[in-house]
C-alpha cells in the first residue's frame, strides 16, 4: 500500500471515529469534511465512493443501530427517549422508519426482535465498517498472565449464528432474573468453533456469566461449568467488539508462532468488559483470551 493510500484510508478512518464518538451531535457536511481535511464540495462523492453509502445514510444507520440495541437490551429507556436520540423530532416518525426497516413497530421488536432482518438491515453499515478499518496488533499488545479458575453459569448457542441474537437476549433476561449484573458478575464467551464454520448448523459458543452460586435455571436452558484457570495469551480489543475474529486471527497467525508458546486444550475465549449499548459503540472493550500450555 501506497503512503498516498495510507493517508487517505487513515483521514476516512478519523470521520468514522468522529461519526461514531459524536452520535448526539448536529454531523454535517462541513463539520465531517474538516476532519478528513477535504472540501465539503467533494467529500460526500468520496465518502460515497470509500464506503459504497451517503455520509447522511451511514449516520442513520449508525443511530438506527445504537437504537436497536436499546430497544433489545435496555427496558429502562423508553421508546420516546430512544428515538429522540436517533435524531428524530416524534416517537411516531422513528416508528414509521423503524418499521420500513425491520418490519416491526420498536415496541414489538422490544418484546419479540426478529434478527434476521436486522442482520439484513446493517449489512452495509458492517461492511463500510470493514471496508479497510482492520484495527492491527503487535506483540507489544498481547500480555501472558495467570488466571484463576473461574465457575461460570453456562447458556449454550448451537446452531446458525444468524440466531445468536435471540440466545443473548434470553440470557440478558435469565441473569437479571438471577441477579448477576455485569459490573458484579464477568461475562465470558468461549467459542467452540470457527467464526464461520462451513455449515452454519456447527456454530457453537458458550455464553458465561461467572458465579460460585447455586445456579437456579428458572426455565432457560442453563448449566454450571467452569473456565480453566492457567497461563494465557491476553490481547485487549477496544472498539469493534461484535467481531472478534481479526483479533483471534492476529493471535494464532503472528503471535502464536513468533512467540514459541504452545496452545492448551481449551478454546480462545474473551471476557465482555463493556457493552453497547451501555457505552457507545467505540467504548465497548473485551480481552481476548488464548489459553497456553
Amino acid at each position: 500500500m501506497t503512503a498516498a493510500l495510507r493517508n487517505y484510508h487513515a483521514r476516512m478512518q478519523r470521520v468514522l471515529d468522529h461519526i461514531d464518538r459524536h452520535l448526539d451531535d448536529d454531523l454535517d457536511l462541513d463539520a465531517l469534511s474538516s476532519v478528513a481535511s477535504y472540501s465539503k464540495y467533494h467529500f460526500h462523492r468520496q465518502f460515497t465512493a470509500t464506503f459504497g453509502l451517503s455520509v447522511h445514510r451511514y449516520i442513520q444507520l449508525a443511530r438506527m443501530k445504537r437504537a436497536s440495541y436499546r430497544l433489545a437490551y435496555s427496558d429502562a429507556v423508553s421508546v420516546t427517549d430512544i428515538a429522540m436520540d436517533a435524531g428524530y423530532d416524534a416517537p411516531d416518525a422513528f416508528a414509521r422508519a423503524f418499521r420500513q426497516r425491520f418490519g416491526q413497530s420498536p415496541s414489538s421488536f422490544r418484546k419479540s426482535p426478529d434478527w434476521e432482518p436486522w442482520l439484513a438491515a446493517f449489512g452495509p453499515l458492517d461492511n463500510a465498517r470493514s471496508k479497510f478499518m482492520q484495527k492491527t496488533f503487535t506483540s507489544d499488545d498481547v500480555t501472558i498472565c495467570d488466571v484463576p479458575t473461574t465457575a461460570v453459569a453456562i447458556m449454550e448457542h448451537r446452531g446458525d449464528p444468524a440466531t445468536l441474537p435471540a440466545t443473548i437476549q434470553r440470557f440478558i433476561a435469565w441473569r437479571k432474573a438471577a441477579g448477576l449484573h455485569p459490573s458484579t458478575s464477568p461475562t465470558f464467551n468461549v467459542w467452540r468453533s470457527e467464526r464461520r464454520p462451513a455449515s452454519p448448523a456447527d456454530y457453537s459458543v458458550d455464553l458465561c456469566v461467572g458465579t460460585d452460586e447455586p445456579i437456579e435455571a428458572n426455565g432457560a436452558a442453563i448449566k454450571a461449568g467452569e473456565i480453566p484457570g492457567g497461563r494465557c495469551a491476553v490481547l485487549r480489543v477496544v472498539g469493534n467488539t461484535d467481531n472478534l475474529e481479526p483479533a483471534a486471527l492476529f493471535l494464532y497467525r503472528d503471535w502464536l508462532p513468533a512467540s514459541g508458546e504452545e496452545a492448551r486444550d481449551f478454546p480462545i475465549y474473551c471476557q465482555r468488559l463493556s457493552f453497547v449499548p451501555d457505552v457507545a459503540e467505540h467504548e465497548a472493550a473485551a480481552d481476548l483470551f488464548l489459553p497456553l500450555k
